[in-house]
């Protein structure tokens, strides 16, 4: 055993995981709006897509890992209409300080319950819920297949684990012209929007680039455990 060895790459993967929690805590106040353009306003059609593919109960629990500012756990929580229960958890605490406020505007406090929690550590026995999801997270996730684990650990074998996620474009022409907006435009408008000194919309693009495409990724979760792991392409 390479005791050296296994301690730096621990040691790595929290260094990455502190980067990226200070990242997105430096541009929680326009977080929601830059997803917009990184997305060309889908995220919001795309997360509803997503809460409704999951075959939602009345009485379902659910767990919405990486939250953000709490979007995906508002659409599962409006799908319940009130019942049931919704937890989004996340490691950036700025993120869930910035999404209460939204959640108690749609008078969500008493459904959704959000807590500061890191992915590979999820605070919860096995079998909490009945479905585990993540929307644009788990490829910010310093260990991508622990990540599937822990999500797919919570749930237990006869729960469902949902992951939205960004994937390159198949079609020739399309993605040429996705590549250059994510490349060139994308960047340039987040620095002049979000004015952070972290270049997290340069970041951003290239975790989406360097992200498992759809076969791959279903590959990697059939690899944790998951069983009839299916995707949904939206463009």
């Amino acid at each position: 055993m390479n005791t050296d060895k296994e301690i730096s790459q621990e040691e790595l993967l929290k260094k990455k995981a502190e980067n990226i929690r200070n990242m997105f805590g430096s541009i929680v106040r326009v977080y929601d709006f830059l997803n917009a353009l990184l997305s060309l306003n889908f995220d919001k059609s795309w997360r509803k897509f997503a809460a409704k593919v999951s075959d939602v109960k009345t009485d379902t629990k659910v767990l919405d890992v990486c939250t953000g500012t709490g979007d995906l756990a508002i659409s599962y929580s409006k799908l319940l209409n009130g019942n049931g229960l919704v937890v989004g958890s996340d490691y950036c605490h700025d993120m869930l300080r910035y999404g209460l406020p939204k959640i108690k505007k749609r008078h969500l406090e008493n459904k959704i319950k959000l807590i500061e929690a890191d992915t590979l550590q999820l605070p919860f026995r096995d079998n909490s819920f009945e479905i585990s999801t993540v929307a644009f997270g788990i490829r910010n996730v310093a260990d991508l297949e622990a990540g599937i684990k822990e999500m797919r650990r919570v749930v237990g074998p006869d729960g469902r684990v949902v992951i939205l996620e960004f994937s390159q474009p198949t079609n020739f022409l399309f993605r040429r012209i996705y590549l250059f907006y994510f490349t060139r435009i994308l960047p340039m408008i987040g620095r002049l929007v979000s004015k952070s000194r972290i270049d997290a919309y340069t970041y951003l693009p290239q975790s989406v680039l360097a992200f498992p495409d759809k076969l791959s990724l279903k590959k990697k979760m059939e690899e944790c455990g998951l069983e009839d792991v299916r995707f949904f392409t939206r463009t």
